[in-house]
């Protein structure tokens, strides 16, 4: 190849590129940040924190008087696709206004927030009909409330065994409401209590009914 036919293809490359950028194509590294403060609710304090090149993220829930810690969990890659694709629909949220700015209720301030290298874009709502917005929203608060039950079952199950058929009846609640996004994060949890003996009888087939549950709606 003659270094000006060299030249030419580095120069399309660098075009093309160039122009997917334009057209609003997701950037392959990037942090995606869903917070939400309410105060006199529970939990008063929501931080979900999605990488957008990894499998890893984190879950804050508490509290504001409770000592900030952030939990490590897992998303799976078809959701963290759903995600990214809905964080594009919305541009990344740049130059976004996305509350109603009508007179109702407080329902909490919602933050999302995008972060990748230098750019840094936010946008914050008490209330949106953004049905991009609406779909994101619904997962970071499904993500939460997912992550609050392995927490409660997790606490029961080694503090409070009478407590545990509670738990499993308020995660059969949210399954039925479809709000839990990824209920598959719950098997280890949901076999182990089945499967063992000092747990009443009721939690045992409670649980062995919603893994059973979950496995089959795949």
């Amino acid at each position: 190849m003659t270094s000006s036919r060299r030249i030419f293809v580095v120069w399309m490359a660098a075009a093309l590129l160039s122009g997917m950028t334009s057209l609003g194509a997701v950037p392959s590294e990037g942090v995606f940040t869903y917070k939400r403060v309410f105060k006199d609710s529970s939990p008063e304090f929501i931080e979900i924190r999605i990488p957008r090149d990894s499998a890893s993220a984190t879950a804050e829930i508490r509290q504001l008087g409770d000592d900030p810690g952030a939990v490590p969990f897992e998303i799976t890659p078809q959701l963290r696709t759903k995600i990214f694709d809905l964080i594009g629909e919305l541009n990344h949220f740049k130059g976004l206004d996305l509350d109603v700015h009508r007179r109702i209720a407080n329902l909490g301030e919602k933050t999302f927030r995008w972060e990748s290298g230098a750019e840094t874009y936010e946008v914050k709502f008490n209330y949106t009909v953004n049905v991009a917005a609406t779909q994101l929203l619904q997962i970071c608060e499904g993500l939460a409330r997912e992550q609050e039950l392995i927490e409660l079952l997790q606490r029961r199950m080694k503090y409070d065994r009478l407590g545990v058929n509670d738990a499993l009846m308020q995660l059969e609640t949210d399954l039925n409401k479809g709000v839990i996004p990824e209920p598959g994060r719950m098997l280890p949890l949901l076999d182990q209590i089945a499967g063992d003996a000092k747990f009443v009888d009721i939690a045992r087939q409670r649980a062995r009914a919603l893994a059973e549950r979950i496995r089959h709606s795949g």
